[in-house]
């Protein structure tokens, strides 16, 4: 399945707001009282916020490097990326950090692009378990480094508002590929500039 998705038909604003309408009257209450006037509006507004990273092809964000780094070959590492998503089977949020490494070969990338990668991600609906993979190959796909590694740590709230109300769950995934996948010491090494315990 590719990373961008399909073109779908456009729904208009006015669409969008009548949907909402129905979930209020679905919830119980009167979309035409006062307190919920412009509520449709407000929340289709959110909505094109939460879900922004459909418009966006997180590639181009990779797009431009820089060669001269002196023959920097060493492991570049973005740690605490904060980062706010929606569970794609409530569309609950899902609120965590992504860590990422990798190891160029050649040529890096603004480290403010490998922040907004994971925003891309993140503002579309989500599996943490996908969005960790998606990451880590676009990375991997369009800067061509020796290796790269994503560990991303998310708290749902599906889960903790919801359901088994569970809180203060975190969940932990992690996709290793190229050299942080055959090499233990490169991994080992990223897991501890991001301070996860590699269980040694």
């Amino acid at each position: 399945m590719p990373d961008t998705p399909e073109k779908l038909p456009v729904v208009s604003q006015i669409q969008a707001e009548e949907a909402i309408r129905t979930l209020l009257r679905w919830a119980g209450d009167d979309p035409d009282r006062e307190g919920l006037l412009d509520t449709p509006r407000r929340v289709a507004k959110a909505y094109g916020d939460w879900y922004s990273g459909y418009a966006i092809d997180p590639d181009a964000y990779l797009g431009r490097t820089f060669e001269e780094v002196a023959g920097y070959d060493e492991m570049i590492v973005l740690r605490d990326i904060e980062f706010e998503s929606h569970c794609e089977h409530h569309m609950a949020p899902i609120i965590g950090k992504a860590h990422i490494g990798y190891v160029p070969d050649g040529k890096v990338v603004g480290i403010s692009k490998l922040a907004r990668v994971v925003e891309v991600f993140a503002r579309r609906l989500q599996v943490q378990e996908k969005m960790t993979a998606q990451i880590a190959r676009c990375i991997l796909n369009v800067l061509k480094p020796q290796g790269v590694g994503v560990v991303v740590v998310a708290q749902h709230q599906c889960m903790t508002t919801r359901g088994i109300h569970k809180r203060g769950v975190s969940m932990v995934t992690s996709k290793m590929l190229g050299s942080f996948r055959e090499d233990a010491r490169t991994r080992a090494e990223f897991l501890r500039f991001i301070d996860v315990d590699t269980g040694r």
